[in-house]
This record gives structure tokens, sequence and C-alpha cells, in this order.
């Protein structure tokens, strides 16, 4: 299928590996340029250099962090007019008491997960709104469907996007521009795996009985590819995904069993 993207500029950030990696490569399948956005600019490098060789795009970088402002400064400088914008902060969740939570704390998780995407959307979708074209693809994670015992300060902050997102959309879909996201469950990523070896480590056991675990309960029986991430969201930046915004959608291999 011809996404009816080529010639498209896209910014995707935590661009250099994991699932920001992967959208990258099937959107430059599709032919859209590309702008990278990570912390480490070796990886960032390495990326684009690759990307541009591979598919015989233009791919650039900006090594900045998203998740604070000056950063999403130097990223907005850098690539002030994408016509896709993939958002992923690229902080991995890790495990809190509520009782724990400080203000900071809690002010830490919604600048990374819900204020970092909402400026640089709030900044882009305009110049969007006059091409009368932009699609923003939001990485989040399928468990804000069902949220996780430990995990409230990150579902909070995801789940708070989402809804301001909801907001947004009603308007700006006459204007040819969408807002989706996607929850994946197990990829198989580098931070899937700091995760898995966090897990066992904490809980006193083994990597390859959390990884066990894991597995019993997706019905897929087994961690998906990165790839499996990255071209659903190449599609839902296509030309012929104009109908389609709000909406949340699941991509965990069945674990979630909600029917909604």
């Amino acid at each position: 299928m011809d996404l009816g993207i080529r010639g498209r500029h896209a910014l995707i950030c935590g661009g250099s590996k994991g699932l920001g990696h992967a959208a990258a490569e099937a959107l430059a399948l599709e032919g859209a340029s590309l702008t990278l956005v990570a912390r480490g600019a070796n990886a960032l490098k390495a990326a684009t250099d690759r990307l541009s060789e591979q598919f015989g795009i233009d791919a650039r970088y900006v090594a900045a962090d998203v998740t604070t402002p000056e950063g999403r400064a130097e990223v907005l400088a850098g690539c002030p007019d994408p016509d896709i914008l993939v958002t992923n902060p690229g902080v991995r969740q890790t495990p809190a008491d509520f009782r724990t939570l400080s203000r900071s704390d809690w002010d830490h998780w919604f600048e990374a997960h819900c204020f970092s995407s909402l400026e640089l959307i709030q900044k882009i979708v305009p110049g969007m709104c006059d091409r009368k074209f932009g699609r923003v693809v939001n990485i989040s994670v399928s468990n804000i469907k069902f949220p996780q015992v430990n995990f409230a300060h990150s579902h909070a902050a995801r789940v708070a996007l989402s809804g301001a997102i909801a907001s947004m959309v009603r308007e700006l879909v006459a204007h040819n521009v969408v807002i989706n996201s996607v929850l994946p469950g197990f990829f198989d990523t580098d931070a899937l795996q700091t995760n898995l070896h966090g897990h066992a480590e904490r809980g006193g056991t083994t990597y390859e009985a959390i990884v066990a675990d894991r597995l019993k309960m997706t019905p897929a029986g087994r961690f998906a590819s990165p790839r499996e991430c990255g071209d659903l969201i190449a599609f839902l930046c296509g030309a012929n995904a104009g109908y389609m915004t709000g909406q949340n959608i699941v991509n965990d291999g069945g674990v979630y069993q909600g029917i909604f």
C-alpha cells in the first residue's frame, strides 16, 4: 500500500532506537524525510546516516531532551513545520508507591508524559492546519487501559494526555489534521529488556522467570518486533488515514481483554 506521504517531513521523538526508530524506518520506507530526536547525539547520527543511505531520503537529527522546555525549544528550532509528528518522550516507567510521591515527583512525570507532547502539538498543529495536512501519533503504553499497582504517576500523566487530545481532535479534523495514540504492549526493545531485568532484580527472581511470566500473560505467546509497531504508526500517518482521529489503539498481542 502506498501511504501517500512521499516527500512529507516527519519529526520523530525517541527516534534513535526502539519504537521511535521503528516508526522512522517505516516512514522512510514510504519516502518521507525525517528529523530524529533523542538525547544521545552519537546514536542519532548513526541512525540518520543509516536511514539516509538505506532509503535515499533526507534524514537529519536534533540531540535534545524533549521532556525539558529547553529541549523542546531546540527541537522546534530545528524542525518547526513538520507534516508528521510522532511523540515519544523515551522515559521508562519505573514503579513507585503513590504514598511516597512528592509534588515534584508528580510534576516530573506530568512534564515527561503529558506536557512535553502537548507543547510540541500546540506549537506544530497550527502550521499543519494552514497546510491542510497533519498527522500526529503519540506512543503511549497499553496498560493505561488497565492501570497497574505502583504506576499511578505514569498512568495519570498518560491518561491526561489522552484526555486533552480528545478535546482537540474534533476541531482539527476538518483541516485534515488528526491525532491518534498507539498503546503498545511487550515489544522486544532495549527498554523492555531493561524493565525485565529490573523487575527480576527487585523481585529477587531470575530474568528467565520474569520473561516466562510475561509470555504467559500474552495470548500471542511472544514479544513483538518493533517493526509491528512502526508499521502501524506509519499507516496512521498516511494520507488515507484522515478520517480516524482521537483513538487509543491497543497493540499488545491480546493482553487487554476489554471490548472498548
